[in-house]
């Protein structure tokens, strides 16, 4: 029979691009990850790699058995899981990643609570404003803010918030009329932030008709790549933007920004948990889903 740890080491092979990178990440000599991947292709009777000095290269037998074994592997390590809980507590690492912002507001919060209902669980949390590779960088779960393009992840919807668009009270100070801030005309009349990650926006007016609202117009005084840095820029008075409610519900309240177009509606930014589509999610992967669903939406 094909030893499963034969599996680990091809998967690894495959997911970190070289024998050297995965015989770091097992922990093992580039030499027995070279033995077991010639062993491995030997007792299947296929060759899975094409190696040469500067690269790998799957072949056609080899992405078909990646595939099932990314999925064996996952399911393997579910039973594992499930075999060794105690009183449904759940134990290893949960590997997850999201924005600062939202880790800082909205995550962390429900980690807690959620590393208190197990207590014999680690946690391991990185947040960047790029989306990570979740296979090559081993992440269970990712959460993201906005639209999801097609891809092979699966992605279920945790909730959805409102977007407001605002701008500080020294640039709003220029306009004729506390009105004018409302009036779209008027508002095209101030300077823009950028923020490329965001798409173009519809905006439905009052009576009903629509436009859009860019994100990243290319008259910007200042573009950035993250939603901290485009509210400093808007707290500074640098120019008008939209920025997610939650992340701007203190500045709001204070007065420190205020809202422009309203009357104007902005469509839902929707909060996905996003995971590899392989295998069955680890049961580690359905508690935290769980948990967030009913915390958000409860």
């Amino acid at each position: 029979m094909v030893s499963l740890d034969r599996f680990q080491t091809f998967k690894a092979v495959v997911d970190a691009g070289s024998l050297t990178a995965a015989a770091q990440h097992l922990g093992q000599s580039k030499a027995v990850v070279s033995f077991n991947l010639k062993r491995l292709e030997q007792e299947l009777g296929v060759t899975l790699l094409v190696r040469n000095t500067r690269s790998l290269a799957l072949t056609d037998a080899g992405e078909r058995f990646h595939q099932q074994c990314v999925a064996m592997l996952a399911l393997a390590e579910q039973a594992i899981e499930e075999a060794r809980s105690e009183q449904h507590q759940l134990r290893g690492t949960l590997r997850l990643t999201t924005t600062p912002e939202y880790a800082a507001a909205r995550v962390v919060p429900l980690l807690e609570g959620f590393r208190a209902l197990h207590p014999q669980l680690r946690l391991h949390l990185s947040t960047t404003p790029a989306h990570a590779d979740l296979i090559p960088e081993r992440f269970d779960l990712a959460i993201r803010l906005g639209r999801m393009a097609d891809s092979t992840l699966r992605a279920t919807l945790l909730e959805a918030h409102a977007l407001c668009a605002v701008a500080a009270p020294s640039l709003l100070s220029g306009l004729p009329d506390a009105a004018a801030r409302d009036d779209p005309d008027w508002v095209r009349t101030l300077p823009r932030l950028g923020y490329p990650r965001l798409a173009d926006l519809p905006l439905v007016a009052p009576d009903g008709s629509a436009a859009v609202f860019a994100s990243n117009p290319a008259d910007a005084v200042a573009t950035v790549d993250n939603a901290s840095t485009l509210r400093a820029f808007a707290l500074a008075g640098a120019g008008a933007t939209v920025l997610p409610a939650w992340l701007i519900a203190e500045d709001l309240t204070a007065g420190r920004l205020l809202p422009i177009l309203r009357g104007h509606r902005f469509p839902r930014q929707g909060v996905y948990a996003v995971f590899p589509n392989a295998a069955q999610p680890s049961r580690r992967v359905q508690r935290l889903l769980a948990h967030l669903r009913q915390q958000l939406t409860g």
